[in-house]
């Protein structure tokens, strides 16, 4: 079951970047950021700028996306209230941004500056390992997908992201977990590395498995376990 930290009236996972942040150093990262507020579809960092911002999302949740040869834009991974985005940036002087962030829904962030950043990390090695660990994370995150798009099928891939996001981002309901991230089938599709008329089949397959239940705006999983196991993973613990 996923598990939050309160700070006032907002709340983090624990395994983001700020839930997972003891309370102090928290407050002190925050307190060196200015807050802001994004509007829905509009973009908080642009793929190639050379910015080295970083932003810390408090609420709301956002599309990291790319631009391929063709002129597509493939869907690379969701972050919520709790994440870092632009770390890498922040990290590498001089490159340039690899993605775009664009918000789904009304964001609250706080957005810090390289330079303040890196002072704060070099007197706060809680916080420094933090943001190692999460860009080993995504690097491993990134592997795996690599490696489960040749060899898993399709519903396997999807069960798998689902599972994922049900762990990290799902909110209890009485019937299962909500899913409270907004994907389209096309966005689906590109966070699996499939076609988006297999997609569809995969979620109907799961919908008649009694797995999920999809709406409007959202994804219920029914039977966590019974999903991790199509998805090839363990179950997890009570």
């Amino acid at each position: 079951m996923p598990q939050f930290t309160a700070r006032g009236r907002e709340e983090w996972p624990v395994r983001s970047f700020l839930g997972g942040l003891s309370e102090p150093v928290r407050t002190k990262l925050l307190g060196i950021g200015t807050r802001c507020r994004y509007l829905p579809e509009e973009v908080l960092i642009h793929e190639g700028d050379r910015s080295n911002h970083v932003v810390l999302l408090r609420s709301g949740f956002v599309k990291v996306t790319a631009r391929l040869d063709n002129g597509h834009e493939a869907l690379l991974a969701i972050r919520v209230g709790g994440d870092i985005v632009g770390e890498m940036a922040a990290m590498d002087e001089g490159a340039p941004r690899s993605a775009t962030i664009t918000a789904c829904g009304e964001i609250a962030a706080s957005i810090v500056r390289e330079s303040d950043l890196r002072i704060f990390l070099d007197s706060h090695p809680e916080a420094a390992r933090a943001v190692n660990r999460i860009v080993v994370q995504r690097l491993r995150w990134a592997n795996q997908r690599r490696v489960e798009f040749g060899g898993y099928p399709v519903k396997v891939r999807l069960a798998r992201v689902l599972a994922e996001l049900a762990a990290s981002h799902g909110h209890p309901v009485p019937r299962g977990l909500v899913i409270g991230v907004d994907l389209t089938q096309p966005e689906l599709a590109a966070l699996t590395g499939s076609a988006e008329v297999t997609i569809h089949k995969a979620l109907a397959e799961l919908r008649r498995d009694g797995l999920i239940t999809t709406g409007y705006r959202r994804t219920t999983v029914l039977d966590v376990n019974r999903l991790r196991a199509t998805a090839r993973l363990r179950e997890t613990t009570p």
